[in-house]
């Protein structure tokens, strides 16, 4: 008997909603085998038949779409599937989650107009409970989570390839500004907060600009604590991404936090994206919330100027 052939395979499943589908695409567009709802009992006979015509590669890694109106569907039976796949035939399986709050689901069947596989005749609300219940063990044991409440498609096809994207040196780094007032960034892997820092914003003449402007970068590493503070993220930045590259972790995400997060996490993050740069590292660097409009009830007292 001929042993199976060793495969990278990446169980995809998650929440009804969250973008299975996009990641699907997005990893057949990498040049992934793609699959979806198929039952367990046929993944052998998959890998076992011969590759398509084309493919050019016996390593082409497979990806299965596996949720609630998979037939068959048991959490606990696909978490025995998956450690047999690995233990017993010594191919490197994968679990992706797709997760989302309940909220923007019920937004997204409802402007959708279809009908939650769990719950056909009743609210969407009330199968977005019951598949999350259902769903707790397998996210649980995935190794890898994606939260798609804030990603627009667009957004979590990009984060799917540059996370998956064949021969990529190291982790992709992003660096991301966001403010606290508007709540902390999903999938961020390190957050620092900036706020100690002197606020712009109470500054008449520099309110209306941002933190990209010279005059505001000025104001902000005016901050007696400024420079030391800078230095020893940036060193503990650039001694962990090295950690994370050893340890197999495909995308880092540091999100820079001020309060509105137009000024001081803008500049931070974009300085420490140019030093990452100059040390080597190609980070990405965004800005979540640069377009907010100022607004005093958000900044809190003016203690600091």
């Amino acid at each position: 008997m001929i042993a199976p052939r060793q495969k990278d395979i990446l169980i995809v499943t998650g929440m009804s909603g969250a973008g299975k589908s996009t990641v699907l695409k997005t990893l057949e567009d990498l040049g992934w085998e793609t699959v979806d709802n198929l039952p367990l009992r046929l993944l052998d006979r998959l890998l076992d038949a011969p590759l398509p015509e084309g493919t050019g590669s016996e390593a082409q890694p497979l990806a299965i779409g596996i949720g609630p109106r998979t037939r068959d569907f048991d959490p606990d039976r696909i978490i025995k599937r998956i450690r047999a796949l690995r233990d017993r035939h010594g191919h490197d399986v994968g679990t992706l989650f797709l997760d989302c709050a309940g909220g923007e689901l019920e937004r997204r069947y409802s402007e959708t107009r279809r009908r939650h596989p769990l719950a056909p005749d009743r609210p969407a609300t009330d199968g977005i409970a019951r598949e999350r219940e259902l769903l707790a063990p397998l996210r649980d044991w995935a190794n890898r989570l994606i939260d798609t409440t804030d990603l627009r498609s667009n957004d979590l096809a990009q984060q799917i390839r540059t996370t998956f994207e064949p021969d990529a040196d190291g982790p992709t780094l992003s660096i991301q500004s966001f403010g606290f007032a508007r709540g902390l960034p999903r999938n961020a892997d390190l957050v620092f907060d900036m706020r100690f820092l002197r606020n712009p914003h109470w500054d008449a003449a520099l309110r209306p600009g941002i933190g990209l402007d010279p005059d505001v970068a000025a104001y902000i590493a005016a901050d007696p604590a400024y420079d030391e503070a800078l230095a020893r993220i940036e060193g503990l930045i650039e001694l962990l991404i090295p950690r994370y590259r050893a340890e197999g972790k495909a995308y880092v995400t540091v999100a820079i936090g001020c309060t509105g997060g137009r000024h001081r996490s803008v500049h931070v993050a974009q300085r420490i994206g140019e030093r990452l740069r100059d040390a080597g590292f190609s980070p990405t660097i965004t800005h979540r919330d640069l377009a907010a409009a100022p607004q005093d009830s958000l900044e809190g007292s003016p203690t600091r100027k």
